[in-house]
């Protein structure tokens, strides 16, 4: 069987694996989220500009998505590709804590350590994306991609909380233990999820020419072009804010790490009853429109960090209404746009198209980190946080004349033929 036919996902086993799988690494990424720029901060003094550099490493290596996902293409089957990917990261983020027991963490290591899981991360999701669709049918693709975001979300709620009473309590570097063991769990679990692979496609274009075919069928197609044009600008602003967030929390409201991870675990309850009511909002007003709505609110949420001020509660009561309303409004984007995306890309091409749409859209995030740590360190981190959030509210622009707005579902929507879309600018 090709995919789940089964009437839920609950009912499936090779799902209910990979999705288990999934969750754990959520929820061991957002404690290394809180752990790397907290140990820069707190243990190495690092600058703002130092921060924003240490999360423009961590993006790097999407700027290289579109080579890794033609090449991750070429590969009929991509799991053994995800395992080594989630076990490469289980080792490298165990290098941290070797190394502060040690006596030798520094900045340097930590940008490296940073790259090198951004690499696997990469590879993880561009094969992703073709390993999601031998797995789930077409008419499940909103059903599973809202469990899965809804388990995402509830790592939000718990993996800050967790993470920072595990930084106060153990120190940063010894929380990143949990982060690896959470990979280590994951690569298990995809061993058992055995999916039938692609049929091989006998090619024997160069590396570079298929690379380009990815990356023209991503530029010409109609939807395509317009969604990945809007979370681009999305991006940029938004890691212009996000890369001094903690620094931000920590050094000018004065939070503790404790107090910084239950402000994001408790704000983070809105990117769950996103992933919640994402499904049938989007069958209300239509997918379109509520990925506009996405655009708008998610970048303007950090503005609500930015302006805090008072009595400590305040702050802290600050920063988890940012994150409470950010994240209901990146849920309302990502699983409607995720979905259309899955539902309009050719099968022979969604690893390549995949590595394409990251190599823009996370590649611009390090540009945005590192602008984000020069303004920090200019006009000041506060100021910063606003620019980030008036300039994200541009992205819904490109949406305006595009066909995404017109779009309600997924019904009747098809992928375009990749020979008449490399003929044509504006293929149905």
């Amino acid at each position: 069987m090709r995919a789940v036919a089964a009437t839920s996902l609950w009912r499936d086993i090779r799902f209910r694996r990979f999705w288990s799988a999934q969750s754990v690494s959520e929820f061991g990424d957002r404690i290394t989220e809180l752990a790397l720029p907290l140990i820069a901060v707190t243990l190495l003094d690092a600058s703002p500009g130092e921060v924003g550099l240490l999360t423009a490493a961590v993006w790097l290596p999407n700027l290289l998505s579109l080579f890794i996902g033609t090449w991750v293409d070429h590969r009929p089957d991509k799991r053994p590709l995800m395992i080594a990917a989630d076990l490469s990261r289980t080792i490298l983020l165990l290098s941290l804590p070797a190394a502060y027991w040690l006596g030798f963490l520094t900045l340097g290591q930590l940008y490296l350590i940073a790259v090198l899981t951004g690499g696997a991360r990469v590879v993880f999701n561009t094969a992703y994306s073709a390993f999601f669709v031998r797995l789930v049918d077409r008419d499940h693709f909103l059903e599973a991609n809202s469990k899965l975001s809804t388990t995402r979300s509830i790592s939000f709620m718990a993996g800050p909380a967790a993470g920072g009473v595990l930084v106060q309590w153990l120190t940063a570097p010894v929380a990143l233990v949990v982060d690896a063991l959470t990979f280590a769990f994951s690569a298990l679990q995809l061993t058992r999820t055995k999916v039938t692979p692609a049929p091989p496609e006998a090619t024997t274009e160069p590396l570079l020419r298929r690379a380009r075919a990815g990356m023209g069928y991503l530029l010409r197609h109609r939807y395509l072009r317009h969604t990945l044009a809007c979370s681009t600008t999305i991006n940029f602003f938004n890691l212009i804010g996000s890369a001094l967030l903690v620094l931000f929390a920590s050094r000018d409201l004065h939070l503790s790490a404790g107090t910084i991870g239950v402000a994001f675990g408790i704000g983070s309850t809105g990117a769950l009853v996103g992933a919640v009511a994402a499904a049938p909002v989007s069958r209300l007003i239509g997918i379109g429109p509520l990925i506009a709505v996405g655009a708008i609110v998610f970048p303007g949420a950090i503005a609500i960090a930015a302006l805090a001020d008072g009595p400590t509660w305040v702050k802290a009561a600050a920063l988890a209404s940012a994150q409470f309303v950010g994240g209901f409004a990146v849920m309302c984007y990502d699983i409607p746009n995720n979905s259309l995306q899955a539902a309009v890309t050719d099968e022979r091409m969604r690893s390549r198209v995949s590595g394409a749409y990251s190599s823009i859209n996370y590649g611009i995030r390090p540009l945005g980190a590192v602008v984000g740590g020069f303004l920090g360190t200019w006009i000041g981190v506060r100021e910063t946080l606003l620019v980030s959030a008036a300039g994200g509210l541009f992205a819904v622009l490109w949406l305006i004349r595009s066909p995404v707005l017109g779009t309600r579902d997924l019904n009747g929507l098809r992928p375009p033929d990749t020979q008449l879309l490399s003929m044509s600018e504006k293929p149905e």
